[in-house]
């Protein structure tokens, strides 16, 4: 008997560990060749890396990447392994079952990439009913059942046939049949029916996706015929029309933009035409979740060329559907907003591989380096509507990009006030930088750390000043930064300022500087430092019963002078207190009389 579990998207699941190999003689090893190709050697893919190619390039369609494309798909011993069982198990049963894989992982294969994401078609019968064979098989070996997980259909998560999975040999294997889909004229969920090889690969987003490996012939597949073809190309398009396939799924516009962008390859005519139509773009922002949206551009955003996948975005004339503005807007947003922002991401994207990762350098804080980098592209990219803002329903002032980050891509609140503290940050590093570089507002600054009872002694007030901006950000302090490196002084074309070497090396210089005199004031990690006295310590030294907005000012102030004397103690601290206490006393004493 067979274990059913119902598991949740792969994305949530975790990989457990290889099991134990048996004793068994190993199979031969797999050497598929591309059908209707002659063998040759195989080579790795070669793509020309150009970060930054310019606007006429890529995206307007003359970029022409060079794609070494693989003639055979050579499998690891351990996809060695899973296929002799997954063909054992077929023929112990006389099953007859033509066994398929999809999609990404053909592709990727070719391209001499590694890949775990194995999807497994099958030509007649459900993946449940494999799955459970498989388990037989298991049995009739002497060895473990695994569990089967059935993940039910899901439309809004483009999963529109049950899908089954189970661990193979310590990797999660996907098992679905065969199918064809038609689709209703307002609907993206479409009629799903059980249908050929060739029906399934033409329904597929892309060509380039609708590649099969057959496991029983050994040989890759190109049934839309044109799949190894536009592999070599470095060429994205559909396998049918390409309006009537985003019409179908307006979704397949952004993935078509995403896989372009990550391997450099260029968007088709065709293609292009289609994804700029009206009626695509109207049916992208009516038809499509705004979760799904947001989860492409996280992918483009968090790929290896985040800058080619927005160009694209903008150049289609796609930007203001993908990143919806709120109605109302202070100041109201410009028609160049699109190309205001993305100049903004080509600049820091140029600027943050001038300095290298130390830019997204977290230390022991909890966020990863990749994360700092997603978050820091982020703010690069709406720095532009910064200091737009609008009324929420409490008429109360909310900004634009936290509308963006929240409401039109569906991201996490956290990432929203991560980036609007960037932001609000990014401003008051660059008063630091002045004070820093020049001295100019020396006064300006330490007249808003001084009241009347602390003096910040001039040599210092950056220290001071510095360690209350980091305590402000925290572990996000270098994006900070960095994002005021980038955008002050404000200039009218970032892209085109960073273009020029001198400007690069002069906003690189400043960054590296202020990095440098931070760490050497000792406040990297300072949003750690405690109080040394909390709040009922403070009222015991004020003499007063209660807390309120006295004590508050009071643990700010505190928090100064901790930065001001990092060695002092508790003792001094209060002895300090008191001393400020009473000398304001006597001042407002002598005021009086």
């Amino acid at each position: 008997m067979s274990l059913r579990l119902l598991l949740p998207p792969r994305g949530s699941l975790r990989l457990l560990s290889p099991l134990r190999r048996r004793q068994t003689p190993r199979p031969p090893p797999f050497r598929a060749t591309a059908t209707g190709v002659p063998h040759r050697a195989s080579s790795f893919f070669s793509i020309p890396i150009r970060a930054f190619t310019g606007v006429s390039g890529m995206a307007a369609g003359t970029h022409k990447p060079t794609v070494e494309v693989r003639e055979s798909v050579e499998l690891t011993e351990e996809e060695e392994r899973i296929f002799a069982r997954l063909l054992d198990v077929v023929r112990h049963f006389g099953l007859g079952t033509q066994l398929r894989v999809a999609g990404g992982w053909v592709r990727d294969k070719l391209l001499g990439k590694g890949s775990a994401d194995i999807d497994i078609a099958l030509d007649n019968m459900t993946g449940q009913n494999f799955c459970e064979r498989v388990n037989e098989y298991s049995k009739f070996m002497g060895e473990e059942q695994k569990g089967i997980g059935v993940i039910q259909c899901n439309p809004d998560q483009s999963k529109h046939l049950e899908t089954a999975r189970m661990l193979i040999y310590g990797i999660w294997i996907d098992f679905v049949n065969l199918r064809s889909e038609k689709y209703a004229e307002n609907s993206r969920i479409p009629t799903v029916e059980i249908g050929t090889a060739k029906e399934d690969a033409l329904r597929r987003d892309l060509t380039i996706n609708s590649l099969f490996f057959n496991i029983n012939t050994k040989s890759v597949e190109d049934l839309t015929g044109r799949g190894l073809e536009d592999l070599k190309k470095g060429l994205i398009d559909t396998p049918l029309p390409a309006k009537s396939t985003f019409l179908d799924d307006p979704l397949r516009v952004l993935r078509a933009i995403r896989f372009a962008a990550r391997f450099s390859f260029t968007l088709a005519e065709d293609l292009k035409e289609a994804a700029s139509d009206e009626k695509v773009k109207s049916e992208l922002g009516s038809k499509i979740s705004r979760e799904r949206i947001g989860h492409e551009v996280d992918l483009m955003m968090s790929d290896k060329h985040p800058v080619n996948a927005l160009r694209y975005i903008r150049d289609l004339g796609l930007f203001y559907v993908v990143f919806a503005f709120p109605e109302k807007l202070e100041p109201p947003a410009l028609d160049k907003h699109d190309w205001l922002c993305v100049s903004h991401l080509e600049a820091a994207w140029k600027l943050a591989h001038s300095i290298g990762r130390s830019v997204f350098s977290c230390g022991s804080d909890s966020k990863s380096q990749d994360e700092q980098q997603r978050l820091c592209l982020y703010s690069a990219l709406f720095t532009p509507v910064r200091n737009m803002f609008y009324m929420d329903k409490k008429s109360k002032k909310v900004p634009v990009v936290s509308y963006i980050i929240r409401d039109s891509l569906k991201l996490k609140a956290s990432d929203a006030d991560t980036i609007v503290n960037i932001h609000v940050v990014s401003e008051k590093f660059a008063e630091l930088i002045l004070l820093l570089e020049s001295n100019e507002n020396l006064e300006t600054v330490k007249e808003k750390l001084d009241d009347e009872y602390l003096e910040i002694p001039t040599d210092l007030v950056k220290r001071v000043f510095a360690g209350l901006i980091l305590r402000e950000i925290k572990g996000f302090w270098r994006v900070a930064l960095f994002i005021s490196t980038l955008v002050y002084p404000e200039v009218g074309n970032a892209s085109d300022s960073l273009s020029k070497q001198d400007e690069l090396d002069k906003r690189k210089e400043r960054y590296i500087s202020v990095e440098r005199s931070i760490i050497d004031l000792d406040l990297d990690g300072v949003w750690k430092m405690k109080p040394l006295l909390d709040g009922k310590a403070i009222m015991g030294v004020m003499q007063v019963k209660s807390g309120g907005p006295l004590i508050g000012k009071w643990q700010q102030r505190l928090v100064k002078w901790q930065l001001a004397h990092p060695q002092g103690t508790m003792e001094e601290c209060m002895e300090w207190m008191k001393q400020s206490e009473q000398q304001s006393k006597r001042q407002k004493i002598e005021c009086s009389t």
